[in-house]
């Protein structure tokens, strides 16, 4: 990446900066920087936002991205079940969007039904398509970056190959990850990881994903499928995951567990107010949370059973990985409050004592806005050298 595009980059991530910090960050030389600043602002990519407040010296003028800057990033959020789609500027403002779109991703529609609703977004709001810089996708699965094919699926399934449908259509730069790389680097960028160099970023959503920040980078491992936290071998039921093991995490540790357990509670004649909920609601993720706030019991106790798996699971981390902080982010964050305490009594039962002490365990702020906010900001990485060209 050459140095405007990671001023850029950095500007988009902090809004405004001086010269001094960018310096800091991107390890240049004043003379360097400051040559690159001004030719930006000569191409009126970037403006002059005033002065600092004064910290006692002589005061730094700060730069941000032009606020004529008209380009568009599109970000497809997809899970299992649902995909949102927002459309949002280079000032991270949100202009377009539409959620939670009914998807089942192992329907053989799933991906034709994706560039259909991405395509009714754009006309509908006539959106130039030549001010779009990018469309990122982030979505579960073995997501090969490099290739642009999600593994998760057989190659004559269209959602294995959505990255190039996507281009070919629109024909717009496009760009795929894994989800819960995404969510943490959202919250390397935006949330509470900004300031841990060793972080665990874990996803709580239908499944439950994990991204590793080392160094203030996302590891991929060496084939790029680095994270697979849901899979790790350690539930003690005999129930069947989406992968096709037995045993995996997953099964006893996402809100889709919750779900399954709430609903089976409910069959055999318990209450919940999630079974009125669910008949208004169309995402039973939301229907779960919504019960979990309201202070439905059922609920409540099968959202800790899923904390008390994770926690088990985040020991196992932690005597690996040894990391500053983990972070408990997406949709499931937004009950942090229920799955805290139990996340911290699995750790106090199964890590050891000195290793656990020295790790922070967090609710992101962020929450179901952090995969969204990851997949702009995977466009934003990858094509922002396009907003020099245009």
């Amino acid at each position: 990446m050459e140095l405007k595009e990671k001023i850029l980059v950095h500007l988009y991530y902090l809004k405004e900066l001086s010269i001094a910090e960018l310096c800091k960050s991107l390890a240049k030389s004043t003379p360097i920087v400051t040559k690159a600043i001004n030719e930006l602002l000569d191409q009126h990519i970037i403006a002059d936002k005033g002065l600092a407040a004064s910290t006692g010296g002589r005061r730094a003028a700060l730069y941000a991205l032009n606020d004529e800057v008209d380009q568009l990033i599109v970000s497809i959020s997809i899970d299992q079940f649902y995909t949102s789609i927002h459309i949002s500027n280079l000032r991270q403002e949100i202009l377009y969007e539409q959620v939670d779109i009914l998807i089942d991703l192992n329907e053989s529609a799933a991906g034709p039904k994706i560039i259909e609703a991405l395509k009714m977004l754009i006309n509908s709001h006539n959106v130039d398509k030549t001010k779009i810089i990018g469309i990122g996708i982030s979505m579960p699965g073995f997501v090969n970056t490099t290739l642009g094919v999600n593994d998760s699926f057989a190659e004559h399934e269209p959602i294995h190959h959505l990255k190039d449908s996507i281009e070919k259509v629109l024909n717009i730069p496009t760009i795929i990850d894994n989800d819960s790389r995404c969510v943490a680097w959202a919250e390397k960028e935006f949330g509470g990881g900004v300031d841990s160099t060793h972080t665990l970023v874990i996803n709580l959503n239908w499944g439950v994903g994990l991204g590793i920040i080392i160094n203030g980078e996302i590891f991929t491992g060496a084939t790029g499928f680095a994270g697979e936290f849901s899979h790790i071998p350690l539930s003690n039921t005999n129930s069947l995951c989406s992968c096709g093991k037995r045993g995996c995490l997953e099964v006893e540790a996402s809100l889709k567990s919750a779900i399954e357990q709430t609903e089976i509670a409910i069959q055999q004649g318990e209450y919940s107010i999630y079974s009125t909920l669910i008949k208004t609601m169309s995402n039973k993720n939301n229907a779960l949370i919504e019960a979990a706030k309201i202070g439905d019991q059922l609920v409540i106790y099968n959202i800790g059973k899923i904390g008390f798996m994770i926690g088990k699971g985040i020991s196992t981390l932690l005597h690996i990985l040894n990391p500053n902080k983990v972070i408990i982010s997406g949709r499931g964050a937004e009950i942090g409050n229920i799955l805290g305490p139990q996340i911290q009594n699995a750790i106090n039962e199964f890590s050891i004592p000195r290793i656990a002490k020295m790790t922070e365990i967090e609710i992101s702020g962020l929450h179901k806005t952090a995969q969204q906010k990851g997949t702009a900001a995977l466009v934003v990485e990858h094509y922002i050298n396009r907003i020099l060209t245009n």
